[in-house]
C-alpha cells in the first residue's frame, strides 16, 4: 500500500475528546474514526490490525478443539424471559420493534442463543464436550462510553461457550480455554494477570478476569506478593484490621453539634475511625436499605448488590432518606425498625462503637452488636484495601490498576436448567448440560496493546498486530534514481512476503519520520540519495533508538528473516 493512496490521514493535534493514550493514538494515526458516542468506524489501517488479532484468537482456540460458528445479533425477547436476565441487564440492552410490534434485543452477549442451540443439537453424552465460539458485533448501551475502544456501545467480541456432562469435565474445558487465552496474550506481546472476578449479570459459580496491568486501567486489582492471590476489587476479600478490644460499656449519649462525617465525629470524641459505625443509605430496586459498616471501611457496592439480589442499586437521594425517617449524619441501626438493614461483618469484630443516635446533633458511645441492635443480614460487604491482610496467607495486600482483556465464567447449569438444555447420560437419565462462558473484546484488546506499547511519539506495534510490518520511506522521490530504487525495493519486499507501507509522498523527511513514529510500524526502511551512494538502505526498529545500514543486495530476504525472528 502507498501512503499517497491511503484513505486515512494522520493528525498533528490530539483530539480534545480523547482521554487515554490508546484513544489519542488511534485517532491521530487515522486507524479509527468516531461516528457517535461509543461508536467507531475502523479505517483501513485499524481494520488490518483488528483482523490480525481475530486471526490470532481463531488459531489458538482452534488449536484446543474449539469450533467457530455464527449466531444472530437479533435475539427474541422470549429467550431472555426464560432466564430473566433482561431484568439484570436493565438499561444496557438495546432493543428494536419489528413491523409486527414484536420486541427484539440487539445481542450484548449470546448465552441464551447458544443454550437454545444446544437444546436441539446436543442429545446424549456422546455429543459432549463441545467448545463453540464466534467473533461477532455486540451492542451494549453503556451509560458512560470512554477511552475510545476501551468502553464502547458497539464492539467486536469473541464469545465462546463450553458444554460438558459434569463439573469435572467443565474444569477440563475451563483450563483448555484458559491456556488458549494465555497464548493469545503472549502472541500479542501483552503480559496479563489472572484474577478472581465477580460474575455480574452473566451469573454462574466462578469467574476469572485477565488483566493487563497499566496505570490507565479502570479496574483496581487487589494483590498479594507473598502468595500471588489476586482479585478484582469488586470480588476481593481481605482480613480487616482488628478494632480495639475492650469490655462492653453501657450506652451513652454524646452531643455532637454540626458534626456528620466520620472524620468529624471520631476527631471530636477522640476515638479511631475503626471504633465508629458508618451509616450508608441505598435504594435497592426502589426499596430503602440501611447499611452499617465500620468507619474505617468502605462499602463494596458489587458485594452489596449480590447480597441483596437486586437489579438496580444506587445511593438513596436526600428526599428518599428523609422520607424514610432517617437522620443523615446521625443515623445508626439503634432502635431502627421497618427498614431493611444490612451490616458488614466488621460490626462483629469491634466493640463500644460510636454511632448516630438517630436524632440531629447527637451520637451514642458504646454501641455493641448484637446487644444493642439487630440487622437483617450480616456478611462481608467491605472493599478490600491496601494494607489489609491477604485472605489466603495474611500478608499485607497491595492495589494496582489494570484493563480487563478477557473474562471466563463457570456457568454450571444456570442456563441449561432454565432453558431445558439437557442430555441423556450413560444410564438413560436426563441431566442438565454443564456450561462455561468465555469472552474477549477484540477492539478493547487492540486498544490495550497500545496502552502498553507506546511512547511520546506514537504507537509501538508488535510485529504480530502491526497493520503493516515495514514503513518504506523514499527521501527524494523527485529523483529518478531514488524513485527507481524505492519502487524496486517495494516490489521485492512484497515478493518476499513482507507487508509494506510505502511512503511515496514528497513531504519533508521530518513530516514523514513523524508519521512513521506515530503509526508505529515495527521496522522503518529508508532509501535516499545518501544511502544509494553505497547501494544500501537505513533500517531502524521502532522500539529502538539506533539505526543501521544494510546493503540493498539481498535486503528483502534479510528483512523477511528479521521480522520472523522478532518477538
Amino acid at each position: 500500500m502507498r501512503v499517497s493512496q491511503m484513505l486515512s490521514r494522520t493528525l498533528r493535534e490530539t483530539p480534545a475528546e480523547a482521554d487515554t493514550a490508546s484513544h489519542q493514538l488511534l485517532l491521530r494515526s487515522g486507524m479509527i474514526h468516531q461516528i457517535a458516542a461509543g461508536v467507531y468506524a475502523y479505517l483501513p489501517l485499524g481494520w488490518r490490525s483488528l483482523r490480525k488479532l481475530e486471526q490470532i484468537v481463531r488459531q489458538e482456540l482452534d488449536a484446543v478443539g474449539c469450533q467457530e460458528l455464527m449466531m444472530p445479533a437479533l435475539q427474541p425477547v422470549e429467550l431472555w424471559e426464560k432466564t430473566g436476565r433482561h431484568h439484570a441487564m436493565g438499561q444496557i440492552l438495546f432493543s428494536v420493534v419489528d413491523r409486527r410490534e414484536r420486541k427484539i434485543f440487539l445481542g450484548p452477549t449470546h448465552e441464551e442463543v447458544i443454550t437454545e442451540l444446544a437444546r436441539y443439537q446436543v442429545r446424549s453424552y456422546r455429543d459432549l464436550p463441545q467448545l463453540l465460539y464466534q467473533i461477532q458485533t455486540k451492542f451494549r448501551d453503556e451509560p458512560r462510553p470512554r477511552g475510545g475502544l476501551l468502553r464502547v456501545r458497539e464492539f467486536d467480541m469473541m464469545d465462546l461457550y463450553s458444554f460438558d456432562a459434569d463439573w469435572e469435565a467443565l474444569d477440563v474445558s475451563y483450563r483448555k480455554v484458559m491456556q488458549a487465552y494465555l497464548k493469545i496474550y503472549e502472541r500479542c506481546g501483552l503480559p496479563t494477570m489472572m484474577v478472581e472476578a465477580d460474575s455480574g449479570a452473566i451469573g454462574g459459580k466462578d469467574s476469572h478476569e485477565f488483566m493487563a496491568i497499566t496505570d490507565t486501567g479502570e479496574d483496581q486489582i487487589i494483590c498479594c506478593a507473598a502468595c500471588r492471590y489476586a482479585a478484582n476489587l469488586e470480588k476481593a476479600q481481605s482480613v480487616k484490621p482488628p478494632a480495639p478490644r475492650q469490655e462492653p460499656l453501657p450506652l451513652e449519649d454524646v452531643s455532637t453539634p454540626g458534626m456528620k462525617s466520620i472524620e468529624e465525629v471520631s476527631g471530636f470524641i477522640k476515638v479511631p475511625k475503626s471504633q465508629t459505625l458508618k451509616a450508608v443509605f441505598y435504594s435497592a430496586d426502589g426499596q430503602i436499605v440501611f447499611v452499617a459498616i465500620r468507619g474505617d471501611l468502605e462499602v463494596n457496592e458489587i458485594k452489596l448488590k449480590n447480597a441483596l439480589k437486586c437489579t438496580d442499586l444506587r445511593l438513596a437521594t436526600d428526599g428518599e432518606v428523609a422520607g424514610a425517617g432517617l437522620v443523615a449524619g446521625s443515623a445508626s441501626p439503634l432502635g431502627l425498625s421497618g427498614i431493611r438493614t444490612v451490616a458488614d461483618d466488621s460490626v462483629t469484630e469491634g466493640i463500644n462503637f460510636v454511632a448516630g443516635a438517630n436524632r440531629p446533633d447527637f451520637h451514642v458511645r458504646n454501641l455493641n452488636y448484637p446487644r444493642d441492635f439487630a440487622v437483617d443480614l450480616v456478611l462481608d460487604i467491605a472493599s478490600a484495601q491496601a494494607g489489609h491482610g491477604c485472605p489466603k496467607c495474611g500478608q499485607p495486600l497491595s492495589i494496582t490498576r489494570g484493563i480487563e482483556v478477557g473474562h471466563i465464567f463457570k456457568l454450571g447449569t444456570l442456563f441449561s436448567e432454565k432453558m431445558g438444555a439437557s442430555y441423556l447420560d450413560q444410564n438413560g437419565g436426563q441431566r442438565p448440560i454443564v456450561m462455561g462462558s468465555y469472552g474477549i473484546g477484540i477492539g478493547r484488546l487492540l486498544a490495550t496493546v497500545i496502552e502498553r506499547n507506546h511512547d511520546d511519539k506514537g504507537i509501538i506495534w508488535p510485529v504480530s498486530l502491526a497493520p503493516y510490518q515495514v514503513y518504506l520511506c523514499a527521501l527524494g522521490m523527485d529523483r529518478p534514481d531514488v524513485a527507481a530504487a524505492a519502487e524496486k525495493l517495494y516490489a521485492d519486499l512484497a515478493a518476499n512476503g513482507v507487508e509494506v507501507l510505502f511512503d511515496d509522498r514528497t513531504e519533508s523527511a521530518g513530516v514523514r519520520f513523524n508519521d512513521a513514529d506515530l503509526l508505529g510500524l515495527p521496522l522503518r526502511v529508508v532509501v535516499s540519495q545518501r544511502t544509494l551512494k553505497s547501494q544500501s538502505a537505513e533500517l531502524k526498529w521502532r522500539s529502538q533508538a539506533e539505526s543501521r545500514t544494510l546493503p540493498l543486495e539481498g535486503l528483502p530476504a534479510k528483512v523477511a528473516g528479521m521480522l520472523r525472528e522478532s518477538p
